[in-house]
């Protein structure tokens, strides 16, 4: 389900995005200036041809097995800071948003990061991915592939208009969350592929 979802969700991304709170058109960032390629971009993981889909599984490679050492091996110490930078994120208290869910604050934060991991191929074999349907609200889903996928059509009505009822600290909370799970990602991605070419 959580594939399927992606058409639905990129819809419903294109209605919010035609109009502001004042009902005035708004405009995605325009970040053409910095690109080479016109064409590159995010591509649903979920809708790409089936001879091209590989699952990246975290037990071939992971952050902490591999990915730390590598990073440290490269460029020394870096690996520590970008360790402790993912674990201040998993460690950040926020309840307000589990509560509401009706599950523990590990739980929910586990049910983000693996989702923002799927959105780019990275399954782990051990999580039960009908679980984020269960924890993540279409909305909220919604949300977290924008700022995760599209950030330059993330604005600020958009960060207003969501999750009304929850604290600016909890919301900030969240989007460090949904920062740090895409960097980890990229992360994973570049230095799999640096130690592919080390082996060969």
């Amino acid at each position: 389900h959580v594939e399927t979802e992606g058409r639905e969700e990129m819809r419903l991304l294109q209605q919010d995005r035609e109009e502001d709170t004042n009902g005035e058109v708004t405009s995605a960032t325009n970040l053409a200036c910095y690109m080479q390629d016109p064409d590159f971009g995010y591509q649903d993981f979920a809708r790409r041809n089936e001879d091209q889909t590989q699952v990246f599984r975290v037990q071939d490679y992971s952050w902490e097995d591999h990915g730390f050492s590598l990073v440290n091996r490269l460029y020394s110490d870096i690996g520590h800071l970008l360790d402790e930078k993912f674990r201040l994120v998993d460690g950040l208290q926020s309840s307000a948003m589990a509560k509401r869910q009706g599950c523990e604050p590990s739980v929910f934060k586990r049910g983000v990061w693996n989702y923002i991991h799927c959105m780019f191929g990275i399954r782990y074999d051990d999580y039960d991915y009908a679980e984020v349907n269960q924890l993540l609200e279409r909305m909220l889903k919604v949300y977290i592939k924008t700022v995760t996928c599209y950030p330059e059509k993330t604005n600020s009505e958009m960060f207003d208009r969501f999750w009304k009822q929850f604290k600016h600290s909890e919301k900030v909370h969240v989007n460090l969350l949904i920062l740090e799970a895409r960097m980890q990602a990229e992360l994973l991605y570049a230095l799999q592929a640096i130690t592919q070419y080390m082996i060969s």
